[in-house]
């Protein structure tokens, strides 16, 4: 059976194309006008997309569950015709009918595991742990009849998570900054889950060479991370004389020694030049540029680190590296290659 429901799914949801910014597009229509200056969704922006972003993703997590139930629903349907039957008979004769009963093996084993609960002798209880578990077992069976029927039909899922528009310093990126999926991260050096999710972000990077890249945006918690300030004005300091990646790891990888003299410690160890080091921190020269980019990081709705926007889809604290890659997948499906 095959079934193609792309055009249904881009009808349904039309709002939340691939590829649409939840960034207002210029030129929309004004909202208000203030002595005959107006007033628009851009200007907007910054105030309320820290707000709008949660609502935007419950939003599409709502339509996604419910564009789920409703391909299951249709797939069943289209199947059921085929066979010339009501779909809940079709249920009954290839699911229903084929889940054997529980054992009593099966029975006395989640007996076990309720006992304390149901606190009455097996017999009891036995009728209905058979009902319980064998309702359980047809669910199960069900779900698995739907998901064989959905892999051998034609489903284009056109539903797309919101995206954010979200820029990055090119001089902070690691690996090709034109690549086709672009994480760009918000993070803290003393945060003890951004440290956790480097080796994540490494092993992704090393996969996907060329294809996926990371650009580094500070976002330092200052009032629980007292030397995250420092941390971030250092890195800077050592990127302006080419080496920001490597102090980078450098921070990550000893997240007890930020104090002003462990910074200086790791610029020795990367053999920068001590005084225009020195100089560099005490000065506090990118003080406004770290300010800015966490200005910008929760502005997007950015609340706690580390944050990630891959290519524009927002993605909250250390994740698994399977989650990471599955973000990337999706990403590379939507954009193919350009052909050579």
């Amino acid at each position: 059976m095959k079934l193609h429901i792309a055009l249904f799914a881009f009808l349904l949801f039309p709002m939340l194309c691939p590829g649409q910014s939840s960034v207002p597009a210029k030129g929309a229509p004004p909202l208000a006008t203030v002595d005959g200056q107006q007033v628009t969704d851009e200007d907007l922006a910054p105030y309320v997309q820290s707000q709008l972003r949660p609502l935007r993703e419950q939003e599409y997590q709502i339509k996604k569950k419910a564009l789920d139930n409703l391909i299951t629903q249709r797939i069943l349907d289209a199947e059921a015709k085929k066979k010339g039957l009501a779909t809940d008979k079709l249920l009954e004769q290839e699911v229903d009918a084929k889940v054997p009963e529980p054992t009593d093996v099966e029975l006395n084993a989640v007996y076990t595991m309720q006992k304390e609960q149901l606190n009455r002798p097996f017999e009891e209880v036995k009728t209905q742990l058979q009902q319980n578990l064998k309702r359980a077992k047809i669910q199960q069976a069900r779900q698995e009849y739907s998901a064989h029927l959905r892999d051998q039909a034609r489903v284009a899922i056109l539903l797309s998570p919101p995206r954010v528009q979200v820029g990055f310093d090119p001089a902070r990126v690691r690996g090709n900054p034109k690549a086709r999926v672009m994480i760009v991260e918000f993070s803290d050096y003393q945060c003890p889950y951004c440290g956790q999710v480097e080796s994540t972000l490494k092993s992704v990077l090393a996969k996907h060479e060329g294809v996926v890249a990371l650009a580094f945006r500070d976002l330092p918690l200052t009032q629980i991370h007292p030397f995250a300030q420092g941390a971030a004005e250092a890195s800077r300091c050592a990127g302006e004389q080419g080496k920001f990646w490597e102090y980078h790891d450098l921070l990550f990888g000893d997240q007890g020694g930020l104090d002003r003299n462990g910074l200086i410690a790791k610029a020795a160890k990367l053999q920068l030049h001590a005084k225009q080091f020195d100089g560099c921190i005490s000065s506090e020269k990118f003080k406004p540029q770290i300010q800015q980019d966490s200005q910008d990081g929760m502005r997007v709705g950015v609340t706690g680190t580390p944050g990630f926007f891959i290519n524009g889809i927002f993605m909250s604290g250390a994740q698994a590296e399977a989650t990471f890659e599955k973000a990337i997948e999706e990403q590379l499906a939507a954009s193919p290659a350009p052909k050579s």
